[in-house]
């Protein structure tokens, strides 16, 4: 009889064990289930779009109409000159920078020049006018044109006579105040120069 009685009490023990055996199994296969079907599921993100909004909207963004491909230009090729259809274009006139010709020279000379600065009234009845570019001259014609080049800077002035002079041997001209600082000589009163006539009336 006492033998019996723990059999009895340790057959619904055991069956207890093995029941919560196979359960604690079963919950736990369940959780295993659970996690890998979660872990295939796809994540929903914060910037996902629904199908329907995602076939409107472009793939680049853009500024101008996001749905319409902009079209493609297509080469054209420039129009050769005498072919049919082209314009026909003149080519440019040269333009060419004509020098001034070269005065000619009718006579040279050096000699010795001074200047005056006194008003009076010259030779040729003009009154003198010492900022006007004028020169005495002994024998040439009044209205020639005489190119006076100081022989110590190089300096050079065109002055037209229109008085008679100078009387002094050793010099051949007699400029006015203006023509003799053109020449960088109004301090020295007479210089040596050099003389071009260029025009005779």
């Amino acid at each position: 009889m006492g033998g019996s009685g723990k059999r009895s009490l340790k057959n619904p023990l055991r069956t207890t064990l093995v029941v919560s055996g196979l359960a604690v199994a079963a919950a736990t296969a369940w959780a295993f289930i659970c996690t890998a079907s979660a872990k295939a599921r796809p994540t929903a993100h914060s910037d996902s779009v629904p199908a329907d909004l995602a076939a409107r909207r472009p793939d680049r963004a853009s500024r101008g109409d996001a749905g319409t491909p902009l079209p493609t230009p297509s080469p054209t090729a420039s129009p050769t000159p005498g072919a049919p259809g082209a314009e026909a274009t003149e080519p440019e006139p040269k333009t060419e920078r004509k020098k001034a010709p070269a005065r000619k020279v009718l006579g040279t000379g050096a000699c010795a020049a001074s200047y005056y600065g006194h008003g009076r009234r010259t030779a040729s009845g003009e009154a003198f006018d010492p900022d006007a570019l004028t020169a005495a001259h002994r024998t040439l014609p009044f209205g020639s044109k005489v190119r006076v080049i100081n022989k110590v800077n190089g300096e050079s002035a065109t002055v037209r006579i229109n008085d008679r002079g100078p009387y002094v041997r050793g010099r051949c001209l007699d400029l006015s105040r203006a023509a003799m600082a053109a020449i960088r000589a109004i301090g020295s009163g007479v210089v040596p120069i050099k003389y071009q006539i260029l025009d005779m009336p």
